[in-house]
């Protein structure tokens, strides 16, 4: 029983190495869905630089304001929203920082709360770190007004 095991497990060793031999050839035939082979060579994003120093100015009317600060590490979920720490109106000016624009503190029917709303909670969904990193792609953007 026990050599038929062996056998056994011998046996799907060697097609399983066979199968993924003859998948890896085929795979250098490998074409785009436009049929063209794929030649490009990516190189890797640059690593945005965050140490800019003061603030962007904003590029269009009721633009959200960028976020001049590192949040990688920031925890914003269901349960908390450490940027509230230093921007909640109960403590911004303690901490020094901006406090949040009073639309963060109307709920959806208009009413005006003590506490962030349900449906500003979630900071990143408008506001981004500013970051000084080249464009991906050509951009063609004229901010609304020139200074």
């Amino acid at each position: 029983m026990r050599k038929l095991m062996l056998v056994a497990a011998l046996g799907a060793a060697a097609l399983t190495f066979g199968i993924g031999s003859v998948a890896g050839q085929q795979a250098g035939d490998v074409k785009s869905l436009r049929g063209a082979a794929p030649t490009v060579e990516l190189a890797p994003p640059d690593t945005p630089h965050q140490d800019v120093h003061g603030r962007f100015d904003r590029a269009y009317r009721q633009q959200p304001p960028l976020i001049p600060h590192q949040i990688d590490r920031y925890q914003i979920d269901l349960h908390a929203n450490q940027c509230l720490g230093c921007h909640d109106w109960s403590v911004a000016a303690k901490n020094g920082a901006p406090t949040l624009s009073m639309t963060h503190y109307l709920d959806r029917d208009g009413h005006q709360t003590d506490t962030v709303a349900g449906t500003r909670w979630f900071c990143t969904q408008c506001h981004v770190p500013q970051v000084d990193a080249k464009e991906l792609v050509e951009n063609t953007f004229k901010p609304s007004q020139t200074k």
